[in-house]
């Protein structure tokens, strides 16, 4: 158990995550599926953390776990210190204030009816953050600011935005609870390629100046060499390699990081060690 008050920020014991599979054969038995299995890792405090794998290897699953927006089959997750898997109602809803994602599409996850002001506003409202709607006008243009948008901004709709802008939106949402830990799943695998740059450069500078703690998803080793301090790699809702992220690019230990590995281009995975470097 990691305790309160400790660096370690989010602390994950043994996590299961089992579902059902439907059966062709109502007499048969119902078999499950193993979608996450029994991992365990943790995350200290002012460090980004990264979940790499392939599609369906159990990153995202995990992610929703830890928040019990999937169902825990076993195992804990100890967010300071509280264990998430066990909490029901309102303590759930108070304990999820400390733990915020940002989504992998930046259009679907923002209403398309709202404003961004009330995008961005409406956690501050529900959780008791700002007294009053001129409070919730200063907050949210606060927060657009330290993401790189206009003020201004607060007044429009999502679909007067370009798809980087959009993330900056969701990025501007999830911190404005200021989380504990934010969860950014595939946050940039919808974005061209310099859009992408720009994000992880915003995140980046975010990580340091406000001290962020990030659990970073993302299938792309070249995203997980430019934003990630440690990585595990998932393969089957289990982990097969862990370490620093340089270590892991340089020396894997298994042959489907490996297989990841070699997925990158030959000029992209020599900018990526070299990113993996500096970090």
């Amino acid at each position: 158990m990691s305790e309160a008050g400790t660096d370690i920020v989010i602390d994950v014991q043994d996590l299961k995550v089992h579902f059902g599979r439907a059966r062709s054969n109502p007499f048969a038995a119902v078999s499950k599926v193993h979608a996450v299995d029994g991992i365990s890792f943790q995350v200290r405090r002012g460090t980004t953390f990264g979940l790499v794998g392939e599609s369906g290897s159990g990153k995202t699953t995990t992610a929703l776990a830890m928040m019990r927006l999937a169902p825990v089959t076993a195992g804990h997750v100890w967010l300071e210190g509280t264990d998430m898997a066990v909490l029901e109602g309102e303590a759930l809803r108070a304990a999820r204030r400390h733990v915020q994602i940002i989504f992998q599409d930046p259009y679907a996850s923002l209403n398309p009816r709202w404003r961004v002001r009330d995008i961005i506003g409406e956690p501050l409202k529900n959780f008791g953050i700002c007294k009053n709607n001129a409070e919730v006008t200063r907050e949210v243009e606060k927060l657009l600011s330290q993401v790189g948008l206009n003020p201004a901004d607060a007044k429009k709709f999502p679909h007067e935005f370009s798809g980087g802008q959009r993330q900056r939106i969701g990025i501007a949402r999830a911190l404005a609870l200021e989380p504990a830990i934010i969860i950014a799943d595939e946050a940039v695998s919808a974005l061209d390629v310099s859009i992408q740059a720009q994000v992880l450069d915003l995140l980046a500078e975010l990580k340091m100046r406000l001290h962020l703690s990030m659990l970073f998803i993302t299938h792309d080793l070249r995203v997980a060499a430019r934003i990630c301090d440690r990585i595990i790699v998932m393969q089957k809702g289990q982990i097969v390699e862990a370490g620093p992220v340089s270590k892991v690019l340089h020396d894997p230990d298994t042959a489907y990081t490996r297989s990841l590995l070699e997925a990158i281009p030959g000029q992209d995975y020599e900018r990526s060690l070299a990113a993996a470097d500096e970090g």
